[in-house]
């Protein structure tokens, strides 16, 4: 899959133009059908595509324009959730989710159906992203809405797990270059004050959680080029958490994929020290573009970035990437154009960098 260095990847999703959040929104609401929704979105996706294309990003996704979030499509392709239960703590930046509150059936694919359509309209190749079951646990899991229907968050995701392994399956023979879990909960626990709000005392069981989620996820699947993708979630362009990745970067070479995009360029993600613990036999997709800042990064500032981490990581093991997809959900800001110019920075980077050492 790397068949030069640097090769360079999104992470998922693209600002939303402000037609296509309304239009996620009114499909929510009833006001429009599924299908008359996709009509509309088959459309407009692939200039979400054509736009990684002229940036020259080589794995592309479809922007995620199809969901209104990276982990809610789980709960719209899974019955069993009671919809927005789960409301945002007074002054946070975060989304209402849903809850679970009865046992899981599912009713789709998770993402089979837009996948089919990036594969159909691209030539570059393809990723694909799906919610890890560690993060569906922690964030659609609720002592209040959920213990009837599962007494704890880890009896839930383990129902979750045969039904994302089962995704990457079809991903996997739907022949999907690269197939990413996002797991950014595993991150925030590296936040003294997450964990005290979230009532966590017992850090390393949360994190055997996330190592069993991805590792269950990925069980049986004969894929060469599987990532997670670890970062300190955001909405309006603000960090939920922050802090250095140091008590989670042993976990890394327990999971059982080749690569981890991880946030580097903000100086939320605390540093590149930790990457002299990385592992050997894994992949670093080094984020270089910070998605919080406004401000436009320049091919230069991405050589920058690289060659500081290739002092702790070979430049063969380095694939180049945002810190986070630019639009998670489909309420953050960024503007597309914005977006466009930071991948196009980050390819223009990649390509310096490539000329420079082979």
């Amino acid at each position: 899959m790397m068949d030069h260095l640097f090769p360079t990847m999104v992470v998922g999703s693209l600002p939303r133009p402000v037609f296509i959040r309304e239009l996620i929104e009114r499909r929510k609401c009833g006001e429009v059908s599924e299908a008359e929704a996709e009509l509309v979105l088959d459309d407009v996706v692939p200039a979400a595509i054509r736009l990684q294309e002229a940036a020259g990003v080589d794995f592309v996704s479809d922007g995620e324009w199809r969901r209104e979030s990276y982990v809610k499509i789980f709960a719209d392709a899974v019955a069993g959730f009671g919809a927005d239960l789960i409301r945002a703590r007074p002054g946070s930046n975060a989304a209402a989710y849903p809850a679970v509150i009865s046992k899981l059936c599912q009713k789709r694919p998770l993402a089979l159906a837009e996948a089919k359509f990036l594969v159909s309209s691209t030539t570059r190749r393809t990723i694909v992203a799906l919610p890890s079951p560690y993060t569906i646990a922690r964030r659609m899991w609720s002592s209040e809405h959920s213990t009837a229907a599962y007494p704890t968050r880890a009896c839930f995701m383990e129902d979750c797990i045969p039904i994302v392994n089962e995704e990457v399956k079809r991903l996997t023979a739907l022949g999907v270059d690269a197939i990413q879990l996002d797991d950014p909960w595993l991150v925030l626990l590296v936040d003294p004050e997450y964990r005290a709000r979230e009532q966590i005392t017992d850090i390393s069981a949360e994190i055997e959680m996330s190592i069993r989620g991805v590792n269950g996820a990925v069980q049986d699947v004969n894929h060469s080029f599987l990532s997670v993708h670890l970062c300190h979630a955001h909405g309006n362009r603000k960090h939920s958490t922050r802090g250095p990745y140091d008590e989670i970067i042993e976990a890394l070479s327990q999971m059982n994929v080749h690569r981890f995009a991880m946030e580097f360029a903000t100086p939320d993600a605390g540093g590149i020290g930790v990457l002299d613990r990385f592992p050997q036999d894994k992949i670093l997709g080094l984020g270089v573009i910070d998605h919080t800042d406004t401000r436009i990064e320049t091919p230069e500032i991405v050589v920058e970035r690289v060659e500081a981490v290739m002092k702790h990581v070979s430049p063969n093991r380095i694939t180049l990437n945002p810190d986070c997809g630019f639009a998670p959900s489909s309420i953050n800001p960024m503007d597309l154009d914005e977006a466009y110019l930071k991948l196009k920075a980050l390819c223009d980077g990649a390509e310096m960098l490539r000329g420079q050492h082979g």
